[in-house]
């Protein structure tokens, strides 16, 4: 592992940094621009933020990183919790030197940026929350059954997959488990309140759709509980809604999570 030992310096750094019983890949393109944090989906890796980044350009210092167990090189870890996740947050800003962040974080990373927002409003410039972090009781006893029942069964496939690092270095529990505990995070009675406690800049950018897992109009069901949210708190605004899916929105709406960037920088 390496350990980064001038975390304030200007230039580009790639390296590992510890947190609890492992370590997690990070990337920071340096810079004086405004920090930005990017938290990824659930099993996804930091790659996937490459078009937004790109959209945003080099005037931005753009910190990405894998999450335990994903990507390539983030070793596995006793702990996958959500808790685990938001220590994380923590971890990757100290080893950099940042004491204030805008925050992106799509689908699983948006609820991160949400709770470690509204948790931390003096570190948080703002957040942008893309297609997550919708308050909304969609998990029951059926769906949870679903989820298992779904891991189970691509479960014979995903070693094949781990060496290319485009799934996670978990076992079907695992990702199953984690996918369960997001659901009871999703919980109206859960995140109602955080999102209600947000006192920063936050913007929603928002697919249409379904994602995997989902049925029918399940999704756009979910969704439509933002409405509540934007009437309670005068801070979290829907910046866009594109027309790509769930799966697909940081590949095809680059320029709209750019946007949202742009914006709550402005505001924050």
């Amino acid at each position: 592992m390496t350990r980064n030992s001038t975390p304030a310096n200007d230039a580009h750094w790639t390296g590992m940094v510890p947190v609890d019983d492992t370590a997690l890949a990070v990337t920071d393109t340096g810079g004086p621009g405004v920090p930005v944090l990017y938290l990824n989906g659930q099993f996804a890796t930091q790659g996937y933020w490459r078009r937004t980044i790109a959209e945003l350009g080099p005037g931005w210092r753009h910190i990405t990183y894998d999450e335990r167990a994903r990507g390539r090189k983030s070793l596995r870890s006793a702990d996958y919790s959500f808790a685990a996740a938001l220590r994380d947050v923590d971890a990757v800003l100290a080893a950099r030197g940042v004491d204030r962040a805008l925050l992106v974080g799509w689908s699983y990373g948006a609820f991160a940026a949400a709770h470690w927002a509204s948790r931390n409003p003096a570190r948080t410039i703002g957040a942008v929350l893309v297609d997550g972090a919708f308050p909304y009781d969609w998990l029951d006893d059926a769906m949870e059954q679903r989820i298992r029942t779904m891991f189970k069964r691509m479960g014979w496939f995903m070693p094949l997959l781990r060496p290319t690092g485009l799934v996670p270095r978990m076992n079907a529990d695992e990702q199953a488990t984690s996918n369960i505990e997001i659901g009871v995070i999703s919980r109206e009675a859960e995140l109602g309140p955080v999102l209600d406690a947000i006192t920063v800049p936050t913007r929603y950018v928002v697919a249409s759709g379904t994602s995997l897992g989902s049925k029918g109009d399940e999704q756009e069901r979910i969704r439509t509980s933002l409405d509540g949210v934007t009437a309670r708190n005068a801070n979290i605004r829907i910046s866009a809604k594109v027309a790509s899916n769930h799966g697909a929105i940081l590949r095809k709406d680059a320029p709209a999570i750019a946007a949202a960037v742009r914006e709550v920088a402005a505001l924050g």
